[in-house]
This record gives C-alpha cells, structure tokens and sequence, in this order.
C-alpha cells in the first residue's frame, strides 16, 4: 500500500493523541490545514492544559504561526513536517526569523508490512495480557500499569515486552488507527514508547520486540505501520522494513 505523508501524519496525531488521553482526553482536531492536539476542556476557574502540539506539512511558517497564536489556549509546540526533496534550510530560518528555537527533529517512517525480516530472540518477546505482567512492566517502567481493557486480544493497544528471565528488559506498543479517509478499509497502526533497556542493548532485542510487533499488525489486517524516530532509532528501524517520508521539526517559541 501506498501511504502519503498526509496520512501517516494524521496516523501520528491520533495515536499520540491516543497515548496521552491516559490521564486526561488529549483530542486531535483540525484547524484550517494544521492539525492540533491538545487537552479537553478542563473544569475550574482557571484549568492548567498541557502544551499544545500544532502539526502541519506544506504550509508557510508564517501562516502556521498566526494559526497557532490565534487558537492557542497557553503554552504550544510547532511540529512542522519536511517531506523529502524538500529543502531545509528555508525552513529552519523562516522558524528562527519567527522567534523559535529547534528542540528536536525526528524522522517520520512507515513500513508497509509487504516484507517483515525474521530476527533471532535473545529474550522472550510477548505479549502483554494479564495483571500480573502489567504490573512488572509498571514497575520497571515507573508508569501507570495498563488498564484491564488494553490486555483483551482486540484492545486497540497492544503492548509487547521483552523478558530476561521474569524481568522486562524491553518494550514497545502498537496503537491501532484510523484515519478520516480510510472509512471500511484496512486501519494503520501507531508504534509507540519503543525502549531496551542499556544493560540489554545491542543484543537484538529491540528487532525482535519489532518483528513480533508487525507480524501482529500484518496478522490483524493493518495497512501499514508509522512512527517517529530519533537520530538512534533512524538507524534501527530501515533494517526492519520502515522508510522515511519525512522529517518532523519541533519547534518552541522563544517569546510570546
């Protein structure tokens, strides 16, 4: 399948938008042609939101900036998205002529799950589905331990560990989405919070927590998988089938 950059983007808006409504509704919406994630409004006086992300491709600096600042709620991050073959320098300079500073930049990659390489397993890659190994991975995660609902076999998120014995040692989540133009056909999914642990790394761990990750999506009906990835991952994940279709800038206002 062919996956545009416009719908692995809405793919990564709605399942990060996903994952932080654990604590709070976090909805993805549309404003204009950015998208926007943000907290649900909030009870109180005066309601403390967390910071906005505005995420947009093909679209002036300057016309984002305005956007944002006028339908901002308090605090907000732009994610402006480079496609290949595009130019970067313009881009850094419109965003530091407007008053931003660069944090990070990660690569927006998808695998279209055509073809998935076999690893070796130096750990027990599994799934996670009872109480009790959501509440070791909890503890080696220092996080919330899954809810009840997300260990069911059709849960739309589907948390995988790697095992060392009885200890998690690696993890990684696959969200599945739907996007506005996919309607009846075959969803994508959202990989999420890939981690190994620095005692375990370089050992292949982190192929195998992929490999058992996207047989489960291609298994399950997926289309295709999207996620971001820092410089480090960039180098892990083409060896498992993913390629880049864009480069995600993050970028914080300097002044207000």
């Amino acid at each position: 399948m062919g996956v545009g950059i416009d719908e692995a983007i809405e793919v990564f808006v709605r399942g990060f938008s996903f994952k932080r409504s654990r604590t709070h509704p976090y909805v993805p919406e549309r404003i204009g042609p950015a998208w926007v994630m943000r907290d649900a409004p909030r009870g109180g006086k005066a309601p403390t939101y967390r910071r906005e992300e505005w995420v947009a491709w093909g679209i002036d600096a300057a016309d984002l900036h305005a956007l944002a600042a006028e339908h901002t709620r308090g605090r907000y991050a732009i994610c402006a998205i480079r496609a290949p073959g595009e130019a970067e320098g313009p881009l850094r300079q419109a965003y530091k002529q407007l008053g931003y500073r660069l944090g990070a930049t990660e690569a927006l990659m998808v695998h279209r799950l055509d073809r998935i390489p076999r690893t070796k397993a130096p750990a027990r890659i599994t799934r996670v589905t009872t109480p009790e190994l959501a509440g070791r991975l909890a503890r080696a995660t220092e996080s919330k331990a899954l809810e009840e609902a997300a260990l069911s076999r059709d849960a739309p998120l589907r948390q995988y560990v790697a095992l060392d014995g009885d200890e998690p040692v690696g993890w990684v989540q696959s969200i599945v989405v739907r996007t506005e133009t996919s309607g009846d056909a075959a969803p994508m999914t959202w990989c999420a919070d890939m981690f190994v642990q620095p005692s375990h790394r370089r050992r292949g761990i982190g192929r195998a927590l992929l490999e058992r990750m996207l047989r489960d999506d291609s298994q399950r009906g997926a289309a295709a998988a999207v996620l971001l990835a820092s410089h480090d991952g960039a180098k892990l994940y083409p060896v498992m089938g993913y390629d880049q279709i864009g480069q995600l800038y993050l970028y914080s206002p300097t002044r207000r």
